[in-house]
């Protein structure tokens, strides 16, 4: 775990904001169709959560094949957060995939299929990541504790995260079922420079507004296309953070009241942020204690 100058910054526990409404998306992404499901604002977004993800998808004939025909339609889908390969035995292997390294996404049989075909964009309003202040208050067995921070957008808008879906089918149920078929999703994560505002040593990818349409596309093969160039880390002044209350460790906790600022106890994070909103360059992290349970 690497140190800054007022203390330790440590990994993602997979944590982020999704509040925005079904009619808020279709607005933002100019999606032409909704799923039956409508989700809850969440405040605490965890791994194995169902989330909202924007894609685009051909219609299907009577036999499920999609038809070249037709025009892929943008949609706005509920997926599982945690990406489950066609080939997994078991669903549960999603909760160690909540992330897919960009540096190594065409590499890995778990991604690399997805990432040809089936890319995506999850909305969110932000993100958390905690903060160890080295001489700050310490709690059961006198280790440090961790100081969570809100991570949003600077302008209040929606973060665009870069992410991947794969379909899985549960040999357990018929096919009329309509839980026969799982939707998973991973969000797409790379190295995070200084020169660009480093909050994490991963960062999560980006997409602009004017790149969506080639991302999204399901006729752009990305195992032989440069997509690379339509995804982007958060860039200085594009993101702001502020600590926030302790309750958004448990995930059990949810409401609003998750993303207000807090005071923070102890000098050395006073020092760390120095301002109501954090320097992002000087947030520089390590891998986390846990990987699997890291965001970014």
């Amino acid at each position: 775990m690497r140190r800054c100058p007022y203390g330790m910054l440590g990994g993602m526990c997979g944590r982020y904001a999704a509040s925005r409404s079904p009619d808020d998306l279709v607005e933002e992404f100019d999606i032409a169709a909704l799923p039956e499901v409508r989700l809850a604002p969440d405040w605490n977004v965890a791994p194995t959560k169902d989330v909202y993800v924007v894609v685009e998808r051909r219609p299907r004939d009577s036999e499920g094949v999609p038809s070249a025909a037709v025009e892929p339609t943008r949609q706005l889908q509920v997926m599982r957060w945690g990406l489950v390969p066609g080939w997994a035995k078991d669903p549960a292997i999603g909760r160690r995939m909540i992330n897919a390294r960009m540096e190594t996404v065409l590499e890995k049989p778990a991604f690399k299929r997805a990432f040809a075909k089936r890319r995506c964009l999850v909305p969110a309003d932000g993100y958390y990541e905690w903060y160890t202040p080295i001489d700050g208050p310490k709690g059961r067995g006198g280790r440090p504790l961790k100081q969570p921070f809100y991570i949003h957008p600077a302008d209040g808008g929606v973060l665009a995260m870069a992410g991947i879906f794969e379909f899985w089918r549960d040999p357990t149920r018929t096919e009329d079922d309509p839980r026969a078929w799982l939707m998973t999703t991973a969000v797409l994560t790379t190295d995070a420079e200084d020169a660009v505002g480093q909050i994490h040593d991963r960062m999560p990818l980006f997409v602009e507004r004017e790149h969506w349409d080639d991302w999204l596309d399901p006729d752009i093969d990305g195992s032989t296309s440069d997509l690379a160039d339509l995804l982007i880390p958060a860039s200085t002044g594009k993101l702001d953070a502020y600590p926030v209350s302790t309750a958004v460790n448990n995930v059990r906790n949810n409401g609003p009241d998750l993303i207000l600022a807090v005071e923070s106890d102890g000098d050395d994070v006073e020092k760390a942020l120095a301002a109501p909103s954090v320097d992002l360059a000087a947030l520089a992290t390590s891998d986390s204690e846990d990987p699997a349970q890291r965001l970014f």
